[in-house]
């Protein structure tokens, strides 16, 4: 008999399976009568070129599922695969997790984070730059997102010279710039007002399908959740799915 896992696997078309696929996820806090059970039993997909939503009330274990999903803790058990590779089952897939997240794992964060004394292409090109991409070719990939992101006009500007917008952009581009399989963005609205909201969830739909990443968005920001096609709930650590408006974002 074919386990979740592999029932999900075949079942989905070939281009879903460079997404996210979690089964069975489980995170455990302490040991014996302290022991802390953070993430039940997690299950969900997440195709390329998709964006979905992450929701739950506080304590729920949402920061704890980005954070296995980044690489940031370790699970307890279960499996997770990021652009079809295995990182995790039952341990780690590799010792070297600062590549893991390198290679496969864009973060957008509520607060954008940018290198104050760097200009907004340097803040871009220097995680490719870590990689081993001549200095050239990563400014040029800085400048490509920053094209695409309608922000090149501030590429010499200091991260204090933009709004937070600008800002919020630069940093969608600086998740981009590596073209990780995998977003993760945990709370990107939240200091934003409608308008600006819905750009950065435009940019993000847009961004997705272009560079066919799986983006998962952890908020709590209800002018962004009628976006969402599809919704994945957590409640006393377990996901539940349920399908979302998919409001237009043109």
């Amino acid at each position: 008999m074919m386990s979740w896992f592999e029932k999900t696997i075949s079942a989905a078309p070939l281009s879903r399976q460079g997404g996210i696929v979690v089964q069975g996820l489980r995170k455990v806090y302490g040991q014996g009568d302290t022991a802390v059970e953070a993430l039940k039993s997690v299950d969900m997909v997440v195709g390329p070129g998709e964006v979905v939503g992450l929701v739950g009330p506080s304590g729920s274990g949402k920061s704890t599922l980005l954070k296995c999903l980044g690489a940031i803790i370790e699970p307890t058990s279960g499996r997770m695969v990021l652009g079809g590779n295995t990182i995790y089952d039952n341990a780690w897939a590799t010792n070297d997790l600062r590549s893991l997240r390198r290679d496969n794992i864009g973060f957008v964060f509520q607060a954008p984070y940018l290198i104050p004394f760097l200009d907004v292409t340097d803040n871009v090109a220097l995680l490719p730059m870590l990689t081993g991409m001549p200095n050239a070719a990563a400014r040029a990939r800085a400048m490509e997102l920053l094209v695409e992101l309608d922000v090149a006009h501030r590429a010499q500007a200091q991260p204090s010279q933009l709004s937070g917008g600008e800002q919020q952009r630069v940093s969608i581009a600086r998740a981009l710039a590596n073209r990780p399989p995998v977003i993760l963005a945990d709370e990107p609205t939240a200091p934003l007002d409608s308008e600006r909201a819905l750009a950065v969830m435009r940019i993000l739909n847009r961004m997705a399908k272009q560079s066919q990443a799986a983006v998962i968005v952890v908020t709590h920001d209800e002018k962004i959740l009628p976006t969402f096609k599809r919704i994945y709930h957590i409640r006393d650590g377990r996901t539940v799915e349920e399908q979302g408006e998919g409001r237009s974002l043109d």
